[in-house]
């Protein structure tokens, strides 16, 4: 079984260095968007309760930011919590906000992420979450908001059509209020309101899905009307490095013609 495993890791790292060889010295994604999806579905195979997926699916994150950084991807935009999410069994979500806590509170000591200088932002209906959650994404979010060499985006509490609605209330508040004449709004004044108006590029040339299944779920409607979409047959906790290269490849390989 070792040799069997070790054999496995070796054909592994062959695969990744011929991935390698394939992309890079083609042009890659500048925004990666990924929906972590298969967290408690791969908990449930392996035995384990549902909620311990995330705690494995979180670490994964750790890995794929990196996995980004060396390929140089500007930002990064994870999906981690719908406004959906909320109706989950309540012993699941508070689990869920305990393990958000812990996994700020850590990026705070991140040495990977002031050495790379990068900015972390939570995007979503903040407001919704616990006092104590708010109060770390607050200090996380300021700690490294003069960093801009890359975009850490992580999706909590988030809906597309929230998002929609949330961008559209605070133009209609500046209509009102006669800050904003209703023949101003066009789509660069729109998306000044998004949730993601402070990346230099808001729209993500990449989504990734894990899991197997296929669709958005909500995620960045607006921004995803001319990404390419890539769907993957594997849970969220078992994503690999040769996954994401697969991925990029698929991109590469696209025409992107943006409706032109």
């Amino acid at each position: 079984m070792l040799r069997t495993i070790l054999s496995l890791l070796g054909i592994y790292k062959i695969y990744e260095k011929w991935l390698w060889h394939q992309i890079k010295d083609q042009e890659k994604p500048e925004h990666v968007a990924i929906i972590l999806d298969g967290n408690r579905r791969w908990a449930r195979e392996i035995g384990l309760e549902p909620w311990m997926g995330h705690y494995y699916g979180a670490d994964k994150t750790k890995d794929v930011l990196r996995w980004c950084l060396d390929l140089n991807v500007k930002s990064v935009t994870l999906y981690a919590f719908s406004t959906e999410n909320f109706h989950r069994p309540r012993e699941e979500v508070e689990r869920l906000m305990n393990l958000f806590k812990e996994k700020l509170q850590e990026i705070l000591n991140n040495e990977y992420i002031h050495k790379h200088r990068v900015r972390v932002k939570v995007i979503g209906r903040v407001n919704l979450l616990p006092p104590d959650l708010q109060n770390i994404i607050r200090r996380v979010e300021e700690e490294t908001k003069d960093y801009n060499d890359h975009f850490l985006n992580l999706a909590i509490a988030y809906g597309g059509r929230a998002e929609i609605i949330d961008a559209a209330r605070r133009i209609a508040q500046k209509v009102a209020s006669g800050e904003l004449s209703p023949d101003d709004i066009n789509e660069d004044v729109f998306e000044r309101h998004l949730y993601t108006s402070f990346l230099p590029k808001q729209d993500p040339d990449l989504i990734i899905r894990t899991s197997g299944e296929e669709r958005l779920s909500g995620f960045l409607l607006y921004q995803a009307a001319y990404s390419e979409l890539c769907f993957l047959d594997v849970y969220w906790p078992e994503f690999r490095r040769i996954d994401l290269l697969r991925a990029i490849r698929t991109y590469q390989r696209r025409r992107r013609r943006f409706g032109r």
